[in-house]
């Protein structure tokens, strides 16, 4: 099988707008004095910035159009509640990469990232972070779908280089409330509102490469990462060619109730310290830093491969390869890259 590192593949210089997310959601915190900022643990509210836009209707029924799937639009990353009272997610299986990261009481969130594929909707969409700004530099003007931000961070999501979509700045439709779950764990995104047409491949400039499996590696039916108060169980499934997905102790499934299965996963270890941020009960929000280097797991073809990472800048993408210097590939599907404390 050939190799192909996204890398190489030309991005396109197509200028996206940015987007006024953040001002709105000043102004808006500003007249509404009762909405929380940065909640995150358990059934608490989120930051609210969110909830101002009413229930609307559920999403079309227009399907992500044709598109040349090495086209380098922008990439949409949707920040994804993963409480247990937000699941099953919508959405996820469409995805190419799902970030994993650690935040408030331990708990975690997801940061699902489109461009071969949009579904048609997304969610329970929920708030950002501040390491999730390092994350995003390594897509070129990426979209960034969120609920809202702590009001301090605000400032620092305008200043990225990314189009921030909140409710607030997002064209009308693009969000709605759903019907079967309670606030705030049913905020809903429909891409193609916000996107033209489908990113394609090239705009996943993460480094990846994908191909034939190195040699070696560890047979494995199973690997369990754990945060503090979460928990991401990968077993192997040979009739899914993947692995299956497991959070909390309970199977991940899509709306449609199918079990999530994905090809590859990155068990990759970085340091999480804490941020310049805290929710509104005094927590600290962890940041997670993935600039730099360090070890990591790749999980293909029902082995572990121990491999090394290495990301030079935020605007670079990571590299992972053996202990020798050998790039490591990924199976062909999407990816998860669960991001472990070292």
């Amino acid at each position: 099988m050939a190799t192909v590192d996204m890398r190489q593949i030309a991005r396109t210089a197509r200028t996206r707008r940015r987007g006024t997310a953040t001002a709105a959601l000043v102004a808006a915190a500003a007249v509404t004095a009762s909405l929380m900022a940065g909640c995150t643990s358990g059934d608490r509210p989120d930051d609210g910035r969110g909830q101002t836009h009413s229930r609307s209707q559920e999403p079309d029924q227009r399907e992500s159009e044709g598109h040349d799937p090495m086209s380098a639009g922008s990439a949409l990353a949707v920040k994804i509640d993963n409480v247990r009272a937000a699941r099953p997610q919508t959405g996820l299986e469409a995805a190419d990469i799902v970030y994993a990261e650690q935040v408030e009481g331990g708990l975690s969130r997801l940061m699902a990232v489109y461009a071969t594929q949009l579904p048609k909707a997304v969610g329970p969409v929920r708030s950002a972070r501040e390491s999730d700004l390092e994350l995003l530099r390594q897509f070129q003007e990426p979209t960034l779908a969120f609920s809202g931000a702590q009001g301090k961070l605000l400032p620092l999501i305008d200043k990225a280089p990314l189009n921030a979509e909140s409710p607030s700045s997002a064209a009308s439709g693009a969000y709605y409330r759903g019907v079967g779950k309670v606030a705030p764990h049913n905020l809903y995104l429909r891409p193609q509102r916000l996107l033209d047409a489908v990113p394609g491949a090239a705009a996943l400039t993460t480094g990846f490469r994908y191909g034939a499996a190195p040699e070696g590696g560890t047979p494995a039916k199973s690997r369990t990462v754990r945060f503090p108060s979460a928990r991401f169980t990968f077993t192997w499934s040979a009739d899914r060619h993947g692995w299956l997905v497991s959070m909390d102790g309970t199977p991940t499934l899509a709306t449609d109730g199918k079990r999530l299965a994905a090809p590859t996963v990155v068990v990759q270890y970085v340091k999480v310290r804490e941020s310049r941020f805290h929710d509104v009960l005094g927590n600290n929000s962890p940041y997670t830093q993935t600039v730099g280097s360090g070890r990591a797991q790749v999980l293909r073809d029902g082995r572990v491969f121990e491999v090394e990472w290495r990301r030079g800048t935020a605007a670079d993408g990571t590299d992972f390869t053996t202990a020798d210097g050998t790039p490591v590939n990924f199976a062909k599907g999407q990816v998860w890259v669960v991001f472990a404390t070292a």
